[in-house]
């Protein structure tokens, strides 16, 4: 697969990771539909990468939303090869927190957005790409799970974040089994301390206080880093089913 011909959908592509792959992409030659609930970033977004660039307003949570958008954007592009799936929320909270036990309902939304938004992207991806021209090696399409290191070692307080992140890494292999009959791809990437808008947001000491925590290179990640990572998945035919530590060598610590 040639990432210079790749027709790409980027959910959460709006902001953090899912922009950094977008600007990458872009700057390869690649196209890119941006789905996010994020319409003014998004449009903002859109338009600063140019012609090969759209956004589509999607809620990975609404299976109609996800299946117009996905439609849209293969209409758009002439298809879709890749799908990139960054959207997602942190939701932290302690189990037993100081107001009391969690909300189950606070742990279902994390999921929702997370994991069941991931699946629903997937399939509705994994759909329009069965019908493409297979390539030499008889490939269709990949598809990028955005996992996380907390999916091993979570931290007090990402019991929801955790659960979520371990089951995109877990449905990374079935899917990729299944979907091999079709020539689809399935890959996640599990990112360690990245520099996105959350981290961005937090103070100089704070962030110091992470970046010192990472074993090499000593600073956080940058998503143009996580961008290039997803271009060599993309064009390497043998990565396939796995999940791919992107974290300087980082094992998170209780708290």
């Amino acid at each position: 697969m040639d990432i210079t011909c790749a027709r790409a959908v980027i959910t959460g592509g709006a902001s953090g990771l899912g922009l950094g792959v977008a600007k990458y992409l872009i700057s390869r030659g690649a196209q890119v539909s941006l789905l996010d609930i994020q319409d003014e970033a998004g449009r903002t977004a859109a338009a600063s990468l140019g012609a090969a660039a759209r956004y589509l307003r999607c809620d990975v949570t609404a299976e109609s939303e996800v299946n117009t958008a996905m439609d849209a954007a293969a209409s758009a592009m002439g298809g879709i090869d890749l799908l990139v799936n960054c959207a997602g929320i942190i939701g932290a909270g302690r189990v037993l927190g100081r107001h009391g036990p969690m909300a189950g309902d606070f742990f279902a939304k994390v999921v929702h957005i997370n994991l069941i938004g991931t699946f629903l992207c997937d399939k509705a991806a994994a759909a329009l790409m069965q019908r493409n021209v297979p390539n030499a090696d008889g490939e269709r399409g990949v598809i990028i799970h955005t996992s996380s290191v907390a999916a091993f070692e979570g931290q007090i307080g990402q019991a929801a974040y955790s659960a979520t992140k371990a089951g995109i890494a877990g449905m990374t292999l079935p899917m990729a089994r299944e979907f091999a009959a079709f020539g689809i791809r399935v890959v996640a990437i599990a990112p360690g301390i990245f520099h996105t808008p959350m981290v961005g947001g937090m103070t100089p000491e704070m962030q110091a206080s992470l970046s010192s925590q990472i074993p090499f290179p000593a600073r956080l990640g940058r998503p143009d880093e996580y961008a290039r990572l997803v271009e060599s998945i993309y064009e390497i035919a043998m990565l396939n089913g796995e999940t791919i530590r992107l974290d300087g060598a980082i094992r998170m610590q209780p708290k």
